[in-house]
């Protein structure tokens, strides 16, 4: 008899599962219909000796203390701040747009205070702030919007800005210094030897059971458990009562060039040129020293794995509808990105995953992580 099966192997179902039986010494089942473990994080050495993101890049940043501290048990960091640039009028400049940005784009030599009134003279007036579009107009202008921010959510969501929530576009800010990273968060670093090697730290614990390949509704009926936790999507456990909640999906082509690098950065973002969103360079993320180097294109689609839930005002109803049927499951924890039709980051989908063992356990926060 197992205390908990855990459906998915990634940030939520891993910390879960390290937590319940390290500190609580439960007995868990640990179910992915992937062949490894690690979820969208999954890293592995390529045919090359090159090691790459099989999902795309994944850039660890977080403000809090706590999660980096928990993290830490299972892996040592090498520090990164990650810097992106942006193909705009055949010139590559930094994004998000700052100081810099502005200057070479337009051939200017402003400072702080006259890109601020620069970019004030741009700006549109926006009454209430209420779709994507509306937030970067209201920011930089439109000029501006076209040329970075449009196209690329035309690409990775098959939908106008107009059509969006504002959280979209909202992530990304706008500077008038010269700050040149994406994040500004007060933990950037990626782990040293990759973020599967991390994985299999945390889950390397006698009281956890491991299943791939195998779907958990293959095999819910035969294992004997207390309670679940699952972080899939929430509208396939409830076998698409109201109608599937729609994502988005990206294909990945990889490359591996015989140069030690292959672009100017780790990431170059495409938003009017394309039809890949951006191209990664693995070695800028990883440090790893080979005479090869591999990158990876992003093409946005309908169709494929769940990525992104996609943020518009009938999805968040259609998402309650899920979210009510929940509160009739005692024994079922919904935790994640997916279960919680929801865009996390890595240290937020932990930080959730903490949350939850603190619940499920009645104990406090400071407890939780002992």
């Amino acid at each position: 008899m197992f205390d908990y099966l855990i459906v998915g192997a990634g940030f939520a179902g891993s910390v879960l599962a390290e937590r319940l039986a390290v500190g609580s010494n439960k007995k868990v089942l640990l179910i992915d219909k992937r062949p490894h473990i690690a979820g969208n994080a999954y890293d592995y050495y390529n045919e090359d000796g090159i090691l790459i993101h099989k999902y795309g890049p994944h850039i660890f940043h977080t403000n809090s203390k706590d999660v980096f501290e928990y993290l830490s048990r299972f892996t040592k960091w090498r520090q990164y701040q990650h810097r992106v640039l942006a193909c705009v009028d055949g010139q590559l400049v930094p994004i998000p747009i700052n100081l810099n940005t502005i200057n070479q784009l337009y051939g200017l030599n402003l400072n702080s205070s006259q890109v601020d009134d620069f970019l004030k003279s741009m700006a549109e007036p926006v009454e209430k702030v209420r779709t994507s579009e509306d937030v970067v107009v209201g920011k930089v202008g439109r000029e501006l919007y076209e040329k970075f921010f449009r196209g690329y959510t035309l690409k990775q969501w098959g939908l106008d800005p107009s059509e969006l929530d504002a959280s979209v576009t909202s992530r990304v800010p706008t500077r008038t210094n010269r700050d040149d990273r994406y994040f500004t968060d007060s933990y950037q670093a990626m782990p040293l030897h990759g973020y599967t090697r991390m994985f299999e730290n945390m889950l390397d614990h006698p009281n956890i059971s491991i299943m791939l390949n195998t779907d958990y509704r293959e095999v819910k009926d035969f294992i004997p458990y207390k309670e679940m936790i699952y972080s899939g999507p929430i509208d396939e456990f409830f076998d698409y009562r109201f109608g599937k909640l729609p994502y988005r999906s990206l294909e990945f082509k990889f490359e591996t060039h015989d140069v030690p690098l292959y672009q100017s950065a780790p990431v170059i973002n495409y938003p009017n040129d394309y039809l890949y969103t951006r191209v990664t360079e693995f070695k800028y993320l990883t440090g790893q020293e080979h005479r090869k180097t591999s990158i990876v294109y992003e093409y946005p689609q309908a169709e494929g794995d769940p990525y992104y839930p996609v943020p518009r005002p009938e999805n968040a109803e259609l998402y309650k509808q899920y979210q009510a049927l929940v509160e009739d499951l005692k024994t079922v924890h919904f935790v994640g990105r997916l279960a919680t039709y929801k865009y996390y980051n890595m240290d937020q989908v932990t930080a959730q995953a903490l949350t939850t063992y603190a619940r499920i356990t009645g104990t406090s926060r400071a407890e939780s992580l002992r």
